[in-house]
């Protein structure tokens, strides 16, 4: 868990590694609910079930791009962190 009253991170590295571990995270729930979605518009296509009804694909859906909320704004607190640290690096 990350404190804000600490310092928020210990060297670059570790900030780019918490960038491409938000942007994983981030992308993989973005392709779950891209699939989701897709499974859900071809099952109503079919008429059949796959498992769940449509509307739980759907619901499926919905509930990971909300779960992928969380890791975008990690995402972009750790991108402005990075920012300011390159800029006070430059100066």
């Amino acid at each position: 868990m990350i404190y804000i009253a600490e310092k928020p991170f210990k060297d670059r590295e570790e900030l780019k590694a918490r960038i491409k571990l938000c942007g994983n995270w981030s992308a993989i729930c973005v392709i779950l609910a891209f699939l989701f979605v897709i499974i859900a518009i071809i099952e109503d296509a079919l008429n059949t079930t796959l498992g769940l009804e449509t509307t739980s694909w759907f619901l499926l859906g919905i509930f990971f791009v909300a779960v992928s909320i969380s890791p975008n704004i990690h995402l972009a607190v750790y991108r402005h962190l990075y920012g300011i640290e390159s800029e006070s690096k430059n100066k």
